[in-house]
């Protein structure tokens, strides 16, 4: 088929259209053009002993292939209160799945299988949950309802999760404004997938049933910078506790944006808050060319209900193709089909994310409902063709084609060809409408993909098996001591001690404040240094070194006090860090040993100056006017370190 339409000019062209710009580009008027809004739901796992509602401890982890024995199960859809499906649930049991669990006898039991009733909710869980919730300036309900939330991905054994509502209307302060929080739920953590491919997904279950918060934002954030606050405050706030986990999978948050005249857009299960700027834009833009894509559409088609495909099925061996796609398909014995969508010519190659097109938006369904694998289309408006202007002929001879239409080919199993064109049919109807509400995973590029339809709230109900909790006044009151300072004035408190602000993240990150407050107070040590000495010395000793055994940040308390006690200078603890981190029970005598520390009077290497300065003149090629300086510091600094400040000894030689 000869193409008449340039599919790389016209996906720049659309991407001009749309108004697209880089992060880095953008102002605050970017976005209020966009009518950007964004929301948080922010998951942190608690630090218990036990799981939520089982007694199987919680915390350890299985390794990919350690498991004692597999369940398979197929998930159903069942009505809500109001007699209704949910959406999502209906999605998933479209794809026909076979879940597959991977169980450790020593973390799960037969509740996680769903053959026993839930236990009472562990204790410890609510009275932390209470906790973050009181901090976060939240209402605490009278009475704890458990509630079931479907979850037909196959996560969740029992087809739901079990969650419950601890706090309500609270807010949190960021540096230029209040968010608002709508609640805080306690509920258990779901399972880890290992894989996903055609109609079989596997998952783990060490992690399944662990006490899980879930701490969610009114809309507010009018930013992506914001959002990223947000969510950071939201985190350190349950580390100021320290009664959450942290490490990878410890912590996610999902994060919701929309735009002026779009839908709520779920991004799921975003790692790491860094992330969060760069999707949270993209995301806005795309939903800003899926409403540019609406009113093409909605010009050429005034009533979308007179809108069809075509389909025809294809003789595979009459067609050739790069990339080994028709080769795979003959060697898996799918099927070729061929579809025209009327009308939609320039909408395929249609911008919609950096290096993505309106065809990746099928092409990512088909993969999640039909569970045909990528690559599983192609289509007339690719930038590299798979398939060549004579083959496109072939197809188009049989599919008919106006001048205004497109065209893709898919490949599949047979059994799954129905539903295919179903899903295909289904999201393009629905780009007469704009943005649909939906589910997509996050890249660390930026980008998004299709992972679910969104949830809405005919996917809860009642718990039957587990009765309300009643809460005290007396029990609120007893869990509101002894709460942790408010994390926005710990950040004053590091700006009053004149610690720089790249420190912030990871202090608050790795709870370090009040040690670091401790070590200040108690050993009488320059604030500034100390923020320092932990934000970028420690920060960067942890990205270069492992540990051979558990490390404690207490150990640099000991080993402040320790240089204090021995009246050595406190620069030496930059160069002791190393060793004390890598071999955390070793003697810090051994390790000033390993190091071949010498104590020298600080007039004895002060002293040595004057025959550094002969000897320099001596052997001087460079007429720079430091080097002479930066010679004598290089020949004198380990000797210095521990003995004198490299401050002393740089004023010592500059005279």
């Amino acid at each position: 088929m000869a193409q008449n339409i340039d599919p790389k000019r016209n996906y720049e062209e659309t991407r001009h259209k749309t108004g697209y710009v880089t992060r880095g580009e953008s102002t605050q008027e970017t976005y209020d053009r966009l009518g950007f809004m964004s929301g948080l739901e922010v998951h942190q796992q608690l630090k218990t002993s036990q799981k939520l509602f089982c007694r199987c401890p919680a915390g350890i982890y299985q390794k990919p292939g350690d498991f004692d024995a597999e369940v398979i199960r197929h998930m159903r859809p069942t009505l809500s209160e109001l007699g209704e499906y949910d959406g999502t649930a209906l999605m998933e049991f479209k794809t026909r799945k076979n879940i597959i669990y991977r169980l450790k006898s020593k973390t799960s039991c037969t509740y996680e299988v769903d053959d026993t009733p839930p236990f009472p909710l562990n204790r410890e869980a609510l009275s932390i949950a209470i906790e973050i919730s009181l901090v976060s300036k939240l209402n605490i309900v009278g009475e704890v309802h458990i509630t079931r939330k479907q979850y037909l991905d196959g996560s969740i054994p029992t087809g739901f999760q079990r969650t419950a509502i601890i706090g309500v209307e609270g807010e949190i302060p960021l540096r230029n404004k209040k968010i608002r929080l709508i609640q805080l739920s306690l509920e258990e953590d779901s399972c880890r997938e290992v894989s996903d491919i055609g109609h079989t997904r596997i998952y783990r279950t060490d992690r399944l049933g662990m006490p899980l918060i879930e701490t969610v934002t009114y809309p507010d954030m009018t930013n992506p910078d914001e959002v990223k606050e947000a969510c950071n405050y939201i985190r350190f706030l349950g580390r100021s506790t320290g009664k959450v986990r942290t490490g990878i999978g410890a912590g996610r948050q999902d994060v919701n944006v929309s735009c002026k005249g779009g839908t709520r857009v779920e991004i799921k299960g975003v790692a790491h808050s860094r992330w969060i700027p760069e999707l949270t834009h993209n995301e806005c833009f795309r939903q800003w060319a899926l409403l540019s894509i609406r009113d093409l559409l909605n010009a050429r088609f005034p009533d979308c209900k007179l809108w069809n495909l075509t389909h025809v099925l294809l003789d595979l061996h009459a067609f050739n193709s790069k990339n080994g796609f028709t080769k795979d398909a003959k060697a898996n014995g799918f099927k070729l089909v061929a579809v025209n969508l009327p009308g939609f010519k320039g909408i395929l190659s249609h911008f919609t994310q950096p290096g993505k097109m309106f065809a990746n938006e099928l092409s990512e369904r088909l993969k999640v409902i039909a569970c045909i694998e990528f690559p599983n289309m192609t289509h007339s408006e690719e930038i590299d063709p798979l398939f060549t202007p004579v083959d496109w002929e072939k197809a188009n001879i049989l599919l008919k084609p106006s001048e205004n239409d497109a065209q893709l080919i898919f490949r599949g199993p047979e059994e799954d060809i129905k539903t295919a064109i179903e899903t295909i049919e289904e999201r393009c109807r629905m780009a007469f409408a704009g943005v649909p509400p939906e589910t997509r995973k996050s890249f660390e590029n930026g980008t998004t993909i299709f992972e679910r339809v969104l949830p809405g709230a005919d996917r809860m109900y009642p718990d039957t098996d587990s009765a309300p909790i009643p809460l005290e006044n007396d029990y609120i009151e007893s869990l509101s001591k002894n709460q942790p300072e408010e994390v926005i004035l710990r950040y004053k408190r590091l700006k009053d001690w004149n610690i720089p602000e790249d420190c912030y993240t990871y202090i608050f990150k790795k709870n370090l404040f009040p040690l670091i407050e401790r070590i200040i107070t108690e050993l009488d040590l320059n604030p500034a240094f100390v923020g320092k000495f932990f934000g970028h010395a420690v920060k960067w000793v942890e990205g270069q070194y492992k540990p051979t055994a558990e490390f404690d940040y207490k150990i640099i308390y000991a080993l402040l006090r320790f240089i204090k006690q021995r009246n050595l200078d406190i620069s030496i603890a930059r160069r002791m860090l190393p060793q004390v981190y890598q071999y955390p029970k070793m003697e810090f005598e051994s390790a000033l040993t390993s190091m071949n520390y010498k104590a020298v009077a600080k007039e004895q290497i002060v002293s040595k100056i004057p025959f550094l300065r002969n000897k320099f003149a001596e052997i001087r090629l460079s007429k720079g006017p430091d080097v002479e300086h930066n010679w004598i510091m290089g020949q004198l600094r380990r000797q210095a370190e521990g003995n004198m400040s490299l401050r002393e000894l740089h004023e010592a030689v500059r005279d």
